[in-house]
């Protein structure tokens, strides 16, 4: 209890009192207000640290644009990064001017990914959300830009196959499982870990039976490669250097090589043979 001074009215001595009380307290308030706005520490990854289904380890800048480049990215495409880290292949692709976003599991790895690409304005394209890899859907890519280990990579392969065909897949050192890829590039120069990219173009489907004019091809297929045999007249040729890159199928029979496109259950094209060329197309044959 506060003394009283002789001679000192009691009501004037409340009234100081509270003013005194109502002072301190909004100081206080406006220290927890300021101490609030403060703005927390910021994120920063380390390398190595882990994950949900992998570690992080960022692809280097150069091997990012190889990658991009080897799927040729532009305005039109669609870009999906899954895994995608601190938003990197995703900020490039949208740099590039294609709409892109990543898939990621860690909250705090999705927050500094949109401040990253609010930076380097590209907000607008670039577009990150927090989920799983594995039950992620994403049928309207175009490119798919992954760092992912080869576990990591089986496990997505089937949904990579059922991506519409033509789509670019590019990664940085690790392959898929049993798919070929159609194009390796290396950074020679300056680069001592995480040099490779790698392409694959996901393939149409063809295996099955074709009625092309009066003989039958009967064609196997894995992945990108094709092979099988053109029956006519009752003799079976064998398919040679059979090959798809996306819709486009090429292959050599008979000693004429042909090249075509797949358009759903047709193929259409040229076929070249003892200098002379000529168009023609196939139908599928129902099981």
């Amino acid at each position: 209890m506060m003394p009283l001074l002789e001679g000192t009215p009691v009501t004037s001595t409340c009234a100081s009192l509270r003013r005194s009380l109502v002072a301190t307290g909004l100081m206080f308030v406006v220290a927890v207000a300021s101490a609030g706005a403060q703005a927390p520490e910021t994120f920063e990854p380390q390398v190595g640290q882990p994950g949900k289904d992998v570690v992080w380890v960022p692809t280097p800048p150069e091997l990012v644009d190889k990658m991009l480049d080897m799927a040729a990215v532009t305005s039109k495409d669609f870009v999906v990064d899954l895994g995608s880290g601190d938003g990197r292949n995703v900020i490039a692709a949208a740099k590039r001017g294609a709409r892109a976003l990543g898939v990621e599991y860690n909250p705090e790895m999705v927050a500094l990914s949109k401040r990253l690409a609010t930076e380097q304005g590209v907000g607008g394209r670039a577009r990150f959300v927090e989920g799983d890899m594995f039950e992620a859907e994403f049928p309207d890519a175009t490119v798919l830009a992954l760092f992912l280990l080869p576990d990591n990579m089986r496990r997505l392969r089937p949904k990579f196959v059922n991506l519409k065909p033509g789509t670019r897949i590019v990664a940085n050192t690790f392959g898929i499982d049993g798919w070929e890829p159609d194009a390796i590039e290396k950074i020679e120069e300056d680069c001592n870990t995480w040099c490779t990219a790698m392409l694959w173009i996901v393939p149409a489907r063809v295996e099955g039976r074709w009625r092309l004019g009066q003989d039958e091809l009967t064609l196997t297929q894995d992945f990108q490669k094709v092979s099988g045999t053109l029956t006519s007249g009752g003799a079976a040729l064998q398919v040679e250097s059979g090959r798809l890159r996306g819709e486009e199928i090429s292959f050599a029979v008979g000693g004429a090589e042909y090249s075509g496109r797949v358009n759903g259950n047709r193929l259409e094209g040229t076929a070249k043979s003892g200098g002379e060329q000529r168009r023609w197309s196939a139908s599928r044959q129902r099981p």
